[in-house]
């Protein structure tokens, strides 16, 4: 099939990547004029680590992984009254630190690079689309336009083209009032490679972690259910920037190191922390792909997994039956329904909310539970034990040496290593 993705991020080329090899004809387009090798630390949790495996791609992440050995919780001295380590034993569950932490730029390109045989056009989003049973006609940005027998969404927790699929007046999103912005400042030599929290009355919280010799990232977090907090990721980064400089400017620890910061930071970015819940994922001949059918939010842990495992059954879907198109989206959604539901079930406000106080009282609570806990190696027990990763039981079909259900002759066979 002809076959267009919207969006040239980490499920857009693990996408391409996969329909490739089942002998499509894959063009990307992505909006950005090069590719968008940019962003925060990500992680691959659960059946995230099998879908990379699957794309022989695993010793690629390892020579990219951030040195990240787990997450202290700080007062405003810095000193770390609770540290929580990164699970390495191989077994159980991935605690707040995953054993795979790595740099989203570093990501994108290495999935990149494995789908080369793809086209990708740069500078160029699709803005709008016509359909019929037979094909899709795309009008990109530029004022080009294109026919294809298949159009996925794979263009984000904002998407164009699930906005235009769903009714007007829709809102795809479920909101739990909490709001981030993070960015990076020059590393100083008291940061280290456990990740520091610290907790600010008012419901903020303020994360620090470093990713190489030269940059540290900062988080500021924000539960607030206020119509202003929600806007804010809407304005320009010039007032995001002032927004969130007024609301920490009083909190204390490294905050005004911080906010220096943020104004010659190469990188900034605001957002609402949200899940997307919608029905259906596809209409026609257009479907939707990540964080644009499933976005399960940052406090999932499952963002990027959840991405990259949503892009490996859609394609094996496809793959399966590139003659009945309806059968395969229908597949595609059923296979992946329940673990959405999973991941995305795994966000609970109530604990948030517990995460993230409202008074010095409740700080100091949570401080002492948390060190009691650690005290008693309750965190690394639990993981270790765990029988489940984030995502449950739910495995990802086929095995090790799956070919996506590409016919004899038709592709490539895939074998694990991607040869």
């Amino acid at each position: 099939m002809r076959i267009l993705i919207a969006g040239g991020g980490i499920t857009g080329e693990a996408l391409a990547y996969w329909l490739v090899r089942g002998g499509h004809r894959v063009t990307v387009a992505e909006r950005f004029p090069a590719l968008r090798a940019t962003g925060a630390q990500v992680d691959l949790r659960g059946q995230g680590i099998e879908a990379i495996t699957r794309m022989g791609l695993l010793e690629a992440v390892r020579g990219k992984l951030v040195d990240e050995a787990g997450v202290a919780f700080i007062d405003a001295t810095g000193r770390a009254r609770a540290t929580i380590m990164a699970n390495t034993s191989g077994r159980g569950r991935q605690t707040l630190t995953s054993e795979y932490e790595i740099m989203r730029g570093d990501l994108v390109r290495i999935l990149h690079d494995a789908a080369n045989d793809a086209e990708h056009l740069f500078g160029r989003s699709v803005d709008g689309f016509t359909q019929d049973g037979a094909r899709v006609v795309a009008r990109f940005s530029d004022g080009s336009s294109g026919e294809f027998d298949l159009l996925i969404g794979a263009d984000g927790q904002g998407s164009r083209i699930r906005r235009a699929i769903l009714p007007a007046g829709a809102d795809p999103y479920w909101r739990v009032g909490i709001h981030m912005a993070y960015w990076f400042v020059p590393r100083i030599a008291s940061d280290g490679n456990i990740r520091d929290t610290f907790m600010v009355p008012g419901g903020r919280q303020i994360m620090r972690r470093s990713h190489n010799p030269a940059e540290t990232q900062v988080y500021f977090v924000l539960r607030e259910a206020s119509e202003e907090a929600s806007a804010i990721h809407r304005q320009p980064v010039e007032r995001q920037r002032e927004f969130w400089a007024g609301r920490f400017r009083d909190a204390g620890w490294q905050t005004a190191r911080f906010i220096d910061g943020m104004e010659s930071s190469p990188f900034f970015y605001s957002q609402e922390v949200a899940q997307v819940r919608i029905g259906a994922w596809s209409e026609g001949r257009v479907v939707l792909a990540g964080d644009a059918a499933h976005c399960a939010s940052p406090y999932s842990g499952m963002g990027v997994s959840g991405g990259l495992v949503g892009a490996y059954v859609l394609a094996r879907a496809i793959n399966e039956r590139p003659d009945d198109l309806p059968a395969a989206l229908a597949s595609y959604e059923a296979v992946l329904r329940p673990f959405v539901d999973r991941i995305q079930g795994e966000v609970k406000p109530r604990l948030l909310r517990l995460a993230l106080p409202t008074s010095q009282r409740a700080i100091d609570a949570f401080r002492f539970t948390t060190s009691l806990a650690c005290f008693l190696h309750l965190p690394d027990l639990a993981a270790r034990l765990a029988t489940e990763d984030r995502g449950g039981d739910w495995r990802l079909p086929g095995g090790v040496h799956e070919d996506l259900g590409v016919p004899a002759g038709r592709g490539e066979q895939v074998e694990r290593g991607g040869e």
